[in-house]
């Protein structure tokens, strides 16, 4: 990737992942990366919890959901499952409310640094929190907001615009398909209603 925005406008969310492990310098990095992320008031309420032994990572598995609009074609088949975990938790004890905005800034910010590095990610968020807290023994004040899946890419989906439906799918040779809505049809100039013209809906 030649840029930043590259990244950005490249990363998709990956189910399929080669079966390769991720260094654990790397994961470190990536939370580190979170954890700089911008926190409301600095009150920094976030905590992780990396799982990258293979017998937690097989346990931690069945506790997600995977792209609900084609379950189960878009489950990670055997073979291809992710090779590494970070579970964002959210310390109820400091921040009450509002503690999904500081998760949802850190996981985009673990997101990106994971494609930067050319490792391919999934934020899960419909997750069996109770067993979850359960298997890796969390504590009753921290909340389980999400799961971030890790490794190394074995997909390439591709990017189209949206028409009436968001919704994405495979098609005949197992390629995931993923409409983003076009610049032109959410862009507002000046006030609202007024839109920003780019015709292919790019920039």
């Amino acid at each position: 990737m030649n840029s930043f925005y590259e990244c950005i406008c490249s990363r998709r969310s990956i189910r399929r992942f080669q079966d390769k492990p991720i260094d654990e310098d790397l994961l470190i990095k990536l939370v580190n990366a979170g954890r700089l992320a911008p926190s409301g008031a600095n009150i920094q309420p976030l905590e992780f919890v990396l799982v990258n032994d293979p017998s937690y990572v097989d346990k931690l598995f069945p506790y997600l959901k995977w792209a609900g609009y084609i379950t189960p074609a878009g489950n990670p088949p055997d073979g291809e499952h992710p090779v590494a975990y970070c579970v964002v938790l959210v310390d109820i004890g400091k921040k009450k409310k509002g503690g999904e905005v500081d998760a949802a800034a850190a996981i985009s910010t673990i997101l990106l640094t994971a494609w930067s590095l050319g490792i391919g990610s999934c934020w899960l968020g419909a997750i069996n929190r109770k067993q979850i807290k359960k298997l890796l023994k969390i504590p009753h004040h921290l909340h389980v907001d999400s799961v971030i899946a890790l490794g190394y890419p074995n997909e390439r989906p591709v990017l189209e615009d949206a028409g009436e439906s968001i919704q994405y799918w495979k098609d005949q040779t197992n390629i995931l398909h993923v409409p983003k809505r076009k610049i032109e049809t959410i862009l507002h100039k000046n006030g609202y209603g007024v839109f920003i013209q780019k015709p292919d809906g790019r920039l």
